[in-house]
């Protein structure tokens, strides 16, 4: 029974912490969840919820409504960042942690407000981590990655809401509805913090683009030992004409570097593809036919 009241006090205490700092958004036709971050009347949620629409509402739990203008979207994250008419009627920003900080198994709570009327609150655990959530804009497409996978329940209305720790930090935004008793969300960390303040400079994200399809994949044990490295990413398709195809890379190279750093996924590449890296050499260094290759790739922007 102890037990229990401990999990009931730290659920209620994070329920009672975030639920007035969740928003229920309503855009054109999308609605969903928004949470208060820190910044100028800044709230964060999901590009699926905003859409196409410019403008909005938010209406929080104890009545408050707000005007909000859409700063901007990046379907590609399935991040939007939204602007209050009026700042100083927000509610206190919640507090952020850190992503990839987190250990499956760990408790987290789900917190959203589909109605605006009364917060909707669940929680769960880290039932997976790493997992990545296919998502497209127009004809280009991506993974969103390191997406938190958790098992407290959550239905369209919580889409942009609140994924907390124990001490109400929170980690995600909350996403999508997987499957029966799977959630996944956005986790919030030092790439979609970039994201949300590259949003607010510029209303979107440019992304680099290099062409290449491929999957975590062992390194030989005699180059694993030499340079120390486990996995690597396997090419299993390099597009036709792409930075990648001009550089000479070839499906089932096994890339070990990009940009000097290592890669054991497709993550580790995505992480180097943004705007700065448009039109600048890139070295990437794979393993083929038993050899160490070097070629240079100059990424275009992703449009």
């Amino acid at each position: 029974m102890d037990e229990l009241d401990s999990y009931s006090r730290t659920v209620s205490a994070v329920a009672a912490e975030l639920t007035g700092r969740v928003a229920a958004v309503r855009t054109g036709r999308g609605s969903g969840s928004a949470v208060v971050v820190p910044g100028d009347g800044i709230l964060v949620t999901n590009a699926h919820v905003v859409g196409e629409a410019r403008s909005g509402r938010a209406d929080f739990v104890d009545g408050t409504q707000v005007g909000v203008a859409v700063v901007g979207t990046d379907p590609l994250s399935d991040l939007a960042v939204l602007r209050a008419d009026r700042p100083g009627d927000l509610p206190p920003p919640v507090r952020l942690g850190d992503a990839d900080g987190l250990v499956v198994g760990q408790l987290v709570v789900a917190v959203g407000n589909p109605l605006g009327l009364a917060g909707s609150v669940t929680a769960g655990v880290v039932s997976a981590l790493g997992r990545a959530l296919p998502t497209r804009s127009g004809r280009a497409g991506r993974v969103v990655e390191d997406v938190i996978q958790t098992d407290a329940a959550l239905n369209p209305g919580n889409s942009g809401g609140a994924l907390a720790d124990s001490r109400a930090r929170v980690v995600g935004i909350n996403t999508a509805v997987a499957g029966i008793g799977l959630g996944l969300a956005v986790p919030v960390n030092a790439n979609t913090r970039r994201i949300v303040e590259t949003l607010l400079a510029d209303g979107r994200v440019r992304r680099a683009y290099l062409g290449v399809v491929g999957t975590p994949a062992p390194v030989p044990a005699s180059v694993a030992e030499k340079y120390g490295r486990k996995n690597g990413l396997r090419l299993a398709e390099v597009i036709g004409g792409s930075p990648a195809a001009r550089a000479g890379l070839r499906a089932g190279d096994l890339v070990l570097d990009v940009g000097r750093r290592p890669v054991q996924d497709a993550q580790g590449i995505q992480r180097q593809l943004f705007g700065e890296a448009i039109g600048v050499p890139l070295p990437v260094t794979v393993l083929r036919n038993g050899a160490m290759v070097d070629v240079v790739a100059v990424p275009t922007e992703l449009g």
